[in-house]
């Protein structure tokens, strides 16, 4: 389910924004399963029929507000070497972190139990962000850094992405962009063979 907007928006970038924001505050605070179209209409004074006139439902909402609020732009990156690009996907992740663990445990906790949000997740963010990582070590691979052969290669998209909910299970704590950088050089690259 790709996620589909109303050609005819009548919200201003500006306003769009203070919904996905209010779509933000709201599953972090109740949850997605908890949060209701009336909900976000209160929190951000707007009708419920143009919320369900922009976009379809909660999943999609929820998808649209999450890639409207995060700056983070992986796709762009491409820094000349295998290294720099993980380290740049570090840092752009690692920006404003705490809130974003809070927010995705919420959601991925309700998407191994909601099949359209899981799909529109997969969909809208997930498989754009793994095709990222995967030209990220395409180019490595071209450029001599990483064999072609290293089975580590199909594993690069979980041991970036499992490291972020991992820390806070196993130490308590959040993952930071310092954090991340050691985890690169310590687990990532060593793990590819990285020349």
């Amino acid at each position: 389910m790709t996620l589909v907007r109303s050609s005819r928006s009548r919200l201003t970038p500006e306003r769009e924004l203070e919904v996905y924001e209010a779509v933000i505050d709201l599953v972090r605070e109740v949850g997605f399963d908890a949060m209701t179209m009336d909900a976000v209409a209160a929190k951000a004074k707007i009708s419920k029929a143009t919320l369900y006139r922009q976009w379809q439902g909660k999943p999609q909402l929820v998808v649209a507000a999450m890639q409207g609020t995060k700056p983070v732009r992986l796709e762009e990156i491409d820094t000349g070497s295998l290294r720099g690009d993980l380290m740049e996907m570090a840092r752009q992740v690692g920006d404003g972190l705490e809130e974003d663990v809070v927010f995705m445990s919420a959601l991925g906790h309700a998407a191994m139990r909601d099949a359209e949000l899981g799909q529109a997740l997969r969909e809208n963010l997930v498989l754009p962000e793994l095709e990222t990582v995967r030209r990220m070590v395409d180019r490595a691979v071209d450029r001599g850094e990483v064999s072609p052969d290293s089975p580590a290669i199909r594993y690069v998209p979980h041991m970036m992405f499992g490291a972020l909910p991992a820390r806070k299970v196993v130490d308590g704590e959040l993952v930071t962009p310092e954090y991340l950088a050691g985890y690169i050089d310590a687990v990532v690259l060593p793990a590819l063979g990285h020349s």
